[in-house]
């Protein structure tokens, strides 16, 4: 038996020949095939657009709770007691 890549291929060119010549699509075919991409592209949409407001409502309620977390009293950032006398460096005359 001899069949080389050239024969392979071309009997397999043949058998889909023969398939596709008993394929008849449906008259409204790309309309319901635009309607359904159109209705997922819409619901995409929507699920993104949902994602977003929940992850800014819960950076929100994040961000109040770290707030109101926080003590009344006043923090103390720098405790060191102010100099008493200033002093100033001598300079000698040129």
């Amino acid at each position: 038996m001899t069949s080389g890549p050239g024969l392979t291929g071309d009997q397999l060119r043949a058998a889909f020949d023969v398939l596709s010549d008993g394929v008849r699509p449906a008259p409204d075919a790309y309309q319901q095939v635009r309607r359904e991409w159109r209705r997922r592209e819409r619901r995409r949409r929507r699920i993104v657009a949902t994602l977003m407001a929940v992850l800014f409502v819960c950076a929100d309620a994040v961000g109040l709770w770290a707030l109101n977390q926080g003590d009344d009293r006043p923090h103390v950032i720098f405790d060191d007691p102010a100099p008493t006398q200033r002093q100033t460096p001598a300079i000698d005359p040129p």
